[in-house]
């Protein structure tokens, strides 16, 4: 998601994994669709169009424009331009349809609540962007990597640490922030090394979700289960051994392929430039904020982000005001904003230089794909399957463990907060421990495939052309084992909540 340090291009992985990938993706057709589309809101119970030319022609063009970012790698097509054309032919596609039975303004309404799901997204990830290319610009990572390096710490005990801390940070703060943190220091660590970049990325990636599946706090999913009431605050600490061991059994296997010796040493010595610890500090305060806003006043966590940043922009005129002279990178981004050469033009501090480095490609994805997929829920894709997981003998008849279990690997394919959301919407009748397993599949099941969740595809932005979609499937096996082993800890360790009944609101 940021613009690091020119890092060298992992080789292209050819097709060894193209039947992996075809498997994937039927299933992707197949099911997708039944859990995701949720996030549409709008009507509350969409009509039925699945059958309909035009609801058959928009999943097509979603499964086309999808079909364009798994390939990404191998096209060089950024992965926000298919999504965005797919997102408006399907719209077009989803008011056709209501204008054909009645109901021209049913699109507009159902559109703008898929808008509005998206500001608070952009927002709050634009803040965090901001935040954290400040950071960068200010040396925090180059000199923490420093500081790692001075500790003679192997690449592998730098894989240990950044997995742990972001396992450990993420209750804390959400798993898309703690990931990014934690990838811009193993890329920083691990620079000109691929191999390593990669698996500390995947590392981090997995880390940081299963850390966010045991707190309110740490995944949005989480907190969507506790805001509804049907899990309480301290409930959620029953899935720590789970999430653990979610990570542990992928981190273990994959630390034998990481290379041997010790990150290049760093020639000088590396210092936080002037206002680095401040912007740390307020950092952390605006995590905070975020988590107050929501926990104390019921308030989007975004409101808190953005308060955040007006303070780091307000930080950033003092530092402008001082004289300060931004390194060449950030230099360089406002000339070229301003259409200007550097030659006999004046060095200020311009937070909006940095502000400009975000990763807008991955922000113009997560606009596609959101907008994709509410206009497929509003052409009632979800209620064709949703019986199927839960009413009756559930999918296949593997009863609501199978369902919720099958919830965690949908969640692979498409981000887990529409998944989830889908599942508060059916609202079944489970006990506390099925709550609890959804909740750990649907938060940790996005890390089978980089782009089951936001931390996955932010990565990919942030390491582009090395932590890829291919790269994250090579291990997806790995990830697989520590999914099937951290649910049966769970109905070994929590077989008593498997039967404990829980009030639902309905």
């Amino acid at each position: 998601m940021l613009t690091n340090k020119n890092l060298n291009k992992l080789n292209t992985l050819k097709s060894p994994f193209a039947i992996t990938l075809k498997s994937v993706f039927i299933f992707l057709m197949l099911s997708f669709i039944a859990t995701s589309v949720m996030a549409s809101g709008g009507t509350e119970t969409p009509e039925d169009m699945t059958g309909t030319v035009y609801g058959i022609i928009a999943l097509l063009v979603f499964v086309l424009a999808y079909s364009l970012v798994i390939g990404e790698e191998f096209l060089h097509l950024r992965k926000s331009k298919p999504v965005l054309v797919a997102a408006g032919i399907i719209w077009i596609l989803v008011g056709l349809s209501y204008n054909q039975i009645g109901e021209p303004h049913a699109a507009g309404i159902a559109v703008k609540h898929n808008i509005e799901e998206y500001a608070e997204l952009l927002l709050f990830l634009l803040a965090a962007m901001t935040y954290i290319n400040a950071l960068e610009e200010r040396g925090v990572f180059d000199a923490l990597r420093g500081w790692l390096v001075s500790k003679g710490f192997s690449l592998k005990t730098v894989f240990w640490i950044t997995g742990l801390l972001a396992f450990l940070i993420s209750p804390i703060a959400d798993n898309l922030t703690t990931a990014l943190l934690m990838a811009a220091v193993a890329m920083a660590v691990g620079t000109g090394n691929t191999s390593f970049v990669v698996l500390a990325c995947i590392n981090i990636v997995v880390a940081a979700n299963a850390g966010g599946a045991f707190s309110p706090f740490g995944d949005i999913t989480t907190l969507m289960v506790w805001q509804k009431g049907i899990v309480q605050f301290e409930q959620f600490f029953a899935l720590i051994v789970p999430s653990l061991v979610n990570w542990m059994v992928p981190a273990i296997i994959m630390s034998f392929a990481i290379p041997k010796g010790n990150p290049e040493p760093i020639e000088a010595e590396v210092v936080v430039k002037k206002g680095g610890f401040i912007m740390i500090a307020l950092f952390l305060f605006t995590i905070a904020m975020a988590v107050s806003f929501h926990n104390f006043l019921h308030l989007p966590p975004v409101l808190g982000m953005m308060t955040g940043l007006g303070l780091l922009k307000l930080f950033a005129y003092y530092l402008k005001k001082t004289g300060h002279i931004p390194d060449e990178s950030m230099q360089n981004t406002a000339l070229q904003l301003e259409g200007t050469h550097s030659e006999g033009k004046k060095s200020e501090y311009d937070i909006f230089s940095i502000l400009a480095r975000a990763e807008w490609d991955t922000l113009m994805f997560f606009y596609g794909v959101i907008l994709c997929v509410g206009g497929l829920g509003t052409l009632g894709y979800l209620a064709m399957v949703s019986e199927a997981l839960y009413i009756g003998t559930g999918i296949m008849g593997s009863g609501v463990t199978g369902a919720n279990v099958l919830v965690g690997i949908l969640s692979a394919i498409v981000d887990n907060i529409p998944v989830m959301f889908a599942v508060l919407t059916m609202n079944p009748d489970m006990s506390l421990g099925q709550w609890l397993l959804v909740t750990l599949t649907a938060g940790v099941g996005g890390s089978l495939l980089s782009i089951g969740s936001a931390a996955g595809v932010a990565l990919m932005g942030q390491a582009r052309g090395i932590y890829t979609f291919f790269a994250h499937l090579k291990w997806a096996w790995a990830i697989a084992l520590g999914y099937a082993a951290s649910i049966w800890v769970h109905l070994w360790i929590n077989a008593d909540l498997m039967t404990t009944a829980i009030n639902m609101p309905k």
